[in-house]
């Protein structure tokens, strides 16, 4: 078959009132585009809802027959919870156990300018702020691989200590991690298969650090907006207060008065995936040798992919406007040439139709900037696409030919990861 090194999905998918991603003062996320401002949602939001997605379709129970496959973690206390913690209940003193811990982390992570003087005022006051001790400043993405193989290291180093000879627990843990932490162990933790985790190798991991893995991210998610205007409302509302009212028959009862915004829209998604550099994080092989190493994995990873970016919805807001959609239209592309998004099918806002049919209209919109696109650089990659709807509205760049179920069109678009 032919290399379809770029994947791309283009999702379209209605939401009735809710506040799907909120800013900093709790207001819905915008964003001007072609001169009218949308409603949007971020691709953080996004990523991380499809990564904490639960179900027969969740990305963590990936299960080839060898356990499920490895995620990440992102905390800033992941030393303290998985290293030092662990290796307390292992039986390793908590003084040991916090200086072993530390001084992994330090040989890891390097240590900031900020946290050595830390220890001097904590040293100087000769105070142990253990529940504060193994803490980073900021998030870390380890991978639960890494996460095992540091606490390894670290109860190798505390067991070290316990049969030397000393008063200087600082310098014994040094020594302990100089002698055993070698370079041919710290490349050994470079180079733990898929070590960061899925999660990271889907979606990238930025460090600083010599000793871990940096890992570009295969799949590219844009942000999501809606492809007309914005429609907004300010929701008031009140809570009543039961116990006022059983005193109170003629009183108001409310204990507390607010309000919050709320939309309603059609958003479209746009989601970008590297084949090569995927199948790269994944197998632990250079990205020029990608094709050798198509399988199971990089196919399931899209199949289920696809099914979340197409069934799960942010979760903001949750108990009070139930915001469960499903996508309304998913449009699957495999080809050779540089990804391009279908958001300027949207750069004039669409409005609905005579008929006041939004979806219609959006259809006609997006077929037509397909057409156009076709026209102008040539037939564009291959296509399946499953919609609900007056798909008659797609064509011609999209036929009926070229429809399917939602398994269907993931099902073609994974085979690029698996067929050799």
């Amino acid at each position: 078959m032919s290399d379809y090194p770029f994947l791309q999905i283009h999702t379209l998918t209605s939401y009735p009132a809710s506040l799907l991603n909120r800013d900093d003062v709790g207001f819905a996320k915008r964003i001007p585009f072609g001169g009218a401002a949308r409603v949007r949602v971020s691709s953080q939001c996004l990523k991380r809802h499809w990564r904490q997605a639960e179900g027969p379709h969740a990305l963590s129970n990936i299960d080839l027959g060898d356990g499920p496959v490895a995620m990440s973690v992102r905390s800033r206390v992941t030393f303290q919870r998985l290293v030092r913690d662990r290796m307390v209940v292992e039986g390793i003193d908590q003084a040991v156990a916090v200086a072993a811990t530390e001084e992994v982390m330090k040989l890891v992570l390097g240590e900031s300018a900020k946290a050595k003087e830390k220890k001097k005022k904590s040293k100087a006051a000769e105070v142990e702020e253990t529940d504060e001790s193994c803490r980073t400043s900021q998030i870390t993405v380890l991978g639960r691989p890494e996460v095992d193989f540091l606490f390894a290291e670290a109860m190798a180093v505390a067991l070290a200590v316990a049969e030397m000879d000393g008063k200087d627990l600082t310098k014994q843990v040094q020594a302990a991690a100089k002698t055993h932490f070698d370079r041919e162990r710290q490349k050994n933790l470079k180079g733990l298969r898929m070590g960061a985790g899925l999660d990271a190798a889907l979606f990238g991991r930025m460090v600083t650090s010599d000793m871990l893995a940096r890992t570009d991210a295969a799949i590219h998610v844009a942000h999501a907006f809606t492809v007309h205007e914005e429609y907004t409302e300010s929701d008031f509302f009140s809570a009543v207060d039961d116990l006022e009212r059983e005193r109170d028959d003629s009183a108001m009862g409310s204990g507390h008065i607010g309000s919050a915004e709320l939309t309603t829209g059609l958003y479209y998604g746009y989601v970008a995936i590297d084949l090569p550099l995927l199948i790269s994080n994944l197998e632990g092989v250079e990205r020029k040798d990608w094709a050798k190493h198509r399988g199971p994995l990089a196919g399931e990873v899209i199949r289920r992919l696809i099914r979340l970016v197409a069934t799960v919805s942010p979760g903001a807001k949750l108990g009070s406007t139930a915001p469960h959609s499903y996508a309304q239209f998913v449009l699957a592309e495999r080809g050779a040439e540089q990804p391009r998004s279908l958001a300027n099918a949207f750069l004039k806002p669409v409005r609905p139709d005579r008929e006041g049919d939004i979806v219609k209209a959006t259809y006609g919109a997006l077929g037509h900037h397909l057409a156009d696109l076709d026209q102008m650089f040539g037939t564009g990659p291959e296509r399946r696409f499953a919609a609900m709807g007056p798909i008659q509205a797609l064509a011609p760049a999209l036929a009926e030919e070229h429809r399917g179920s939602l398994d269907d069109v993931a099902s073609w678009t994974a085979s690029a990861a698996v067929e050799g």
